[in-house]
């Protein structure tokens, strides 16, 4: 009997797969990483163990990743500005690499030949989960019963499971697709396949409806030492509890929320419903902080280096040279991206009202209209001849020639 590692979330396609793989003779062993889905509030993986074990599994391993996903994933991510299409704070395409890491690891102490997932053919995990796998372990099968099964709908997959007694929460009433990390959740499916119709509020599980938030706004303030946060208003914090606090402050004040269409990998477009309080806190609060200690130059080209790293791991190449390249160079830059930046939360939005680093350079005596007013602004009509002298006439010039 040949031994499949399969990436199992508890939810109604792997938990079909456990069942699928079995009837065709394969021993399953499941692996289930802990990124935070539960948020603070604690995933009961008691409950997802023995849904595995009654579908079939023979074996089940959960790994508490937490700790090693917000520091060599999330954090890399955030200090590079790595934000997908102008939306998407890349959660789910973030686990992904670390997920087939631990698919790997686990393959070579069963020495099991295969490892499986339950992605769909349409979609972008199986390419980040099959793409790691090849380059850590190129020698290991790859098995996707999504692509090759015989279920055409959700609901044939909830009649399969009831069949053989297998514990699910989808339903036929809210039958969405959901993956949820601490950095965030990815919702699809169901209602939200229609383009025109507003996402219901049962679609949303960590995020009050702005129209339903507090009428008074929250002010906080976030920290960071080279990059990384480290305080919310003073007390220092482990990442992960910072992170959740996040979630939970910027839920309640219906932070974080995105309806998207975005262009998927496989060609496709596709239409998803992003919850992110923390991540968009932090990412807005970063991007503050580096606008206040970078030069001109540095913040102008970091930002192709933030598209281009979010596209990357998109893409499923976060193991590649480049991203890893990269990722070198974007540790360089934070250096001094430390200091304090001061939030205003409210009905759905997250707006900066203040900024202080020691290392900031922004100088009011430069900037400042005011009696206290520095700058010398009979230098301006030479730097302006300067800058313009390439191209004083260049129309007179062209009509010329």
């Amino acid at each position: 009997m040949k031994k499949v590692v399969l990436a199992y979330s508890g939810g109604l396609d792997t938990s079909c797969i456990v069942r699928w793989l079995k009837e065709r003779g394969y021993e399953v062993i499941c692996f289930v990483a802990d990124l935070g889905q539960g948020l603070g509030k604690g995933e009961d993986f008691g409950l997802i163990n023995k849904r595995a074990l009654v579908a079939g599994a023979s074996k089940v391993y959960i790994k508490d990743l937490r700790r090693e996903f917000i520091n060599d994933f999330i954090i890399p991510a955030l200090k590079a500005g790595a934000v997908y299409e102008g939306k998407y704070l890349l959660a789910t395409a973030l686990g992904r690499p670390l997920i087939a890491k631990y698919l790997v690891d686990i393959a070579r102490k069963e020495k099991a030949s295969a490892v499986a997932h339950g992605c769909t053919g349409k979609g972008n995990d199986q390419v980040r989960i099959e793409v790691t796998t090849g380059i850590l372990e190129p020698g290991l099968e790859i098995i996707a019963p999504v692509r090759d099964w015989e279920f055409k709908s959700r609901e044939e997959e909830m009649e399969y499971a009831g069949k053989f007694g297998i514990p699910i929460d989808v339903t036929k009433k809210k039958p969405y697709s959901i993956d949820r990390n601490i950095w965030g959740i990815s919702i699809e499916a169901g209602i939200l396949e229609d383009l025109e119709q507003e996402p219901p509020e049962d679609a949303y599980m960590i995020t009050r409806s702005p129209s339903a938030a507090p009428s008074r706004p929250k002010y906080i303030e976030v920290s960071f030492e080279k990059g990384v946060p480290c305080a919310i208003d003073g007390r220092k914090m482990p990442p992960d509890v910072l992170i959740q606090s996040l979630n939970e402050t910027g839920g309640k004040h219906g932070v974080g929320r995105y309806d998207m269409l975005e262009n998927r990998l496989v060609g496709i477009k596709s239409r998803e419903i992003y919850e992110a309080p923390g991540a968009t806190i932090l990412h807005l609060a970063h991007k503050e902080l580096e606008c206040l200690v970078f030069d001109r130059e540095l913040a102008h080209f970091k930002e192709g280096i933030a598209l281009k790293y979010s596209e990357l791991i998109y893409n499923g190449l976060w193991y590649s040279p480049l991203r890893e390249a990269l990722g070198r160079f974007v540790d360089s830059t934070q250096e001094k991206v430390t200091g304090t930046v001061r939030l205003k939360l409210f009905r759905g939005n997250c707006t900066v009202v203040g900024r202080k680093s020691p290392y900031g350079l922004y100088k009011k005596e430069l900037s400042t209209y005011g009696r206290d007013d520095k700058f010398d602004q009979k230098l301006a009509e030479g730097f302006i001849k300067l800058w313009a002298m390439p191209y004083k006439g260049a129309k007179k010039r062209g009509r010329a020639e």
